[in-house]
């Protein structure tokens, strides 16, 4: 399917959950990319998620505390759906200070007592990252989802010394916890393995 398709479903993935109806080329850089400060991140988060974003300041200030200061983060827009079994895809664009910024597309499944659907504004913090192609890896972990109607919350995911925080602002129906990865790729593709 094309880019576009797959963006379209990304949208009416996320007005389906929100109805509750549902059971690039990389950028050259020298160096690791330089770090955001958590002010930045809280004025860039609440841009992003708009009124949803009443605990991103605290959610930001844990991350921080937890791993410091991250050297990238992602912006975007993500739909999954699970019942035991479930699939993630997301799409969005990475920024980074020196290596400016580039798009990235994220799918993946996941395993667990968990059932729903829900579709969410993504902002992902990332760690350690030393260079802006590393980012094209499967960062695996455990995912937990208690909302109805609308929440937010963040876990962490982590590629050998490289953390990704996820943190979503979803809608949707979602209850469970889950194991599984996020696999990065500068293309869109449906294969979540």
């Amino acid at each position: 399917m094309s880019q576009t398709s797959r963006r379209e479903l990304l949208k009416s993935g996320a007005a389906f959950a929100a109805l509750g109806l549902a059971g690039g080329e990389a950028l050259a850089q020298s160096g690791p990319p330089q770090r955001f400060s958590p002010d930045e991140l809280v004025d860039n988060g609440h841009k992003f998620f708009g009124s949803m974003s009443r605990g991103l300041a605290q959610v930001v200030e844990e991350a921080t505390r937890r791993w410091g200061q991250p050297n990238a983060y992602i912006l975007g827009q993500e739909a999954s759906g699970a019942f035991i079994a479930g699939a993630r895809y997301g799409e969005g664009q990475m920024y980074t200070r020196n290596a400016g910024q580039q798009r990235v597309f994220w799918q993946g499944p996941s395993v667990g007592f968990d059932a729903g659907a829900d579709g969410a504004r993504t902002m992902m913090l990332v760690y350690n990252l030393p260079a802006t192609q590393a980012i094209y890896q499967r960062f695996g972990g455990i995912d937990g989802s208690a909302y109805f109607v609308a929440g937010l919350g963040f876990t962490a995911l982590t590629y050998n010394d490289i953390v990704v925080v996820p943190i979503r602002s979803g809608v949707g129906a979602r209850l469970g916890v889950n194991l599984g990865y996020l696999k990065f790729t500068p293309t869109s593709t449906w294969n979540p393995f």
